[in-house]
């Protein structure tokens, strides 16, 4: 291909590195944030998902990069929800006199990698894209670093995420050098000639490395604690777009380097799925911090995802895919609702902070408690419907060990309604803990947007949502 055509099929990362780089230099000479500022930031961040959407598909630097449906669904969704948290991100930042133009240069960086990671056509722009994401979420974890407990999940989140690095890029040399190259189609046409156990073993390491990107059990014991630490912005940044792009992962290196191997890999998954249930039901259930509570949450919620990506196929992506992508929108949405709210200027982070909040901020009650609702999966919430794409595709797989997994799921989801319940009666039932402060209006506005998503607005959705993730998951195994 000509340079043209590959520069065509890269415009949305061309687009992102280049806005970071002016942006740093606007900044720096600058010294302060302004609005025009950050809605330069936000503008670079839409500007390369209208690139994603309206660009070409192929193939770009012989095959390491895969402009394709499902990159352009995943760049869309995460350039989106990158663009809500520079926009929560400055309005909370502000309010503490912590604003700093490098923020939202950290988010774009990290919105950049995993772009690439979407879009990975081998073990090395994986690599490339991981990383790259990967600094600029432990900076922005330490962001407040006058803040102990910021430089402390900051701290925490560099040094588990080394040791994943490491793992995955073990991992991968294995595989490149038992498959003897990097590029996915390669790998799958040696996977699928045989399943020698150096390959297997590479993979092996190579998941283990993703589990902990996504926080998957066992591989969580990073989260809790980056969540709690972090800034609740950040947080609820942390909890969108890179899960998202850590799913892509997955679904890449499984489903376009070893699409042949799902009998391989699959057992692997269920396991790693079932722990990560549990683990966030159980552990959740002791939880005091909302932001420690959410952590294990999401590590349940990943699990569910996981499901998906173990089912296989187009059905099990596709349920993958619309599953994160409703779940973005809740936590998203939760985490909102959870910057807003103060008590004498200090943050409501505790279950104990939110009694009687119906009395006080009834809107947003109303918005935290159709979150709850929607992560427990009650119908007809949007959680409802990711987990019913999720648990539909295992049990339509004809696979047993799938089945009863996705049974299981279903007892784990039943134990976590626990602390959602447990939340929502706080909130209506238990005498008010006392004034609360004028909510910020940014972060309002998005929870009560999430919230109407979450429902009504997410019957509709789906009818053009479930055709573009059903697009999207068809690209997959076509390295």
């Amino acid at each position: 291909m000509t340079f043209a055509a590959n520069f065509s099929l890269v415009l949305p990362e061309v687009i992102l590195g280049a806005s970071a780089l002016v942006l740093l230099v606007w900044g720096a000479f600058q010294g302060k944030v302004t609005p025009l500022f950050t809605g330069a930031a936000v503008l670079a961040l839409l500007g390369a998902a209208v690139a994603a959407v309206v660009g070409p598909h192929g193939h770009a630097f012989n095959g390491v990069y895969s402009a394709d449906a499902a990159a352009t669904y995943a760049k869309v969704a995460i350039y989106g929800f990158s663009a809500v948290a520079i926009v929560l991100g400055d309005r909370w930042l502000a309010v503490r006199g912590d604003q700093k133009f490098e923020f939202a240069i950290l988010v774009i960086l990290s919105a950049l990698g995993m772009g690439v990671t979407a879009s990975a056509g081998d073990l090395i722009s994986l690599y490339i894209g991981v990383e790259l994401q990967s600094l600029a979420l432990y900076v922005l974890a330490a962001f407040r670093r006058d803040d102990a407990k910021s430089s402390e999940a900051g701290l925490k989140y560099f040094v588990l995420g080394a040791l994943s690095s490491g793992l995955l890029l073990y991992g991968a040399s294995l595989i490149y050098g038992f498959a003897g190259s990097t590029r996915f189609a390669d790998i799958a046409a040696v996977a699928h000639d045989g399943h020698g156990v150096g390959l297997l073993f590479g993979l092996v390491f190579l998941l283990c490395g993703l589990a902990f990107k996504v926080s998957a059990a066992p591989f969580h014991m990073w989260t809790p604690d980056v969540y709690e630490g972090a800034p609740t912005p950040v947080v609820g940044f942390f909890a969108a777009a890179p899960k998202l792009a850590a799913m892509m992962m997955f679904a890449r290196v499984l489903g376009d380097a070893f699409p042949d191997s799902v009998a391989q890999w699959r057992q692997i998954l269920i396991i790693t799925a079932l722990a990560s249930v549990f683990v966030g039901a159980f552990a959740g259930l002791a939880q005091n911090n909302l932001k420690r509570l959410w952590a294990y949450s999401s590590i349940a919620n990943v699990g569910y995802a996981l499901l998906g990506v173990a089912t296989g196929g187009e059905t099990g992506m596709h349920s993958m895919l619309l599953f994160m992508t409703l779940y973005m929108v809740d936590v998203t949405g939760f985490f909102a609702c959870l910057q807003a709210l103060s008590r004498d200027g200090k943050p409501m982070e505790t279950i104990e902070d939110m009694a009687g909040l119906v009395k006080h901020r009834p809107g947003v009650a109303v918005a935290m408690t159709a979150f709850s609702l929607s992560a427990l999966g009650m119908p007809p919430f949007s959680g409802f419907w990711a987990k019913f794409y999720v648990f539909g595709a295992a049990m339509g797989s004809g696979d047993v060990l799938l089945q009863w997994a996705a049974v299981l799921g279903l007892v784990g989801s039943v134990v976590a309604a626990f602390y959602y319940l447990r939340l929502i009666k706080t909130m209506w039932f238990d005498a008010p803990a006392g004034a609360v402060d004028k909510p910020q209006s940014i972060a309002r506005a998005v929870g009560f947007v999430a919230a109407a998503f979450s429902f009504p607005v997410v019957m509709v959705a789906l009818i053009w949502l479930d055709p573009a993730a059903r697009a999207a998951a068809a690209a997959f195994g076509h390295a």
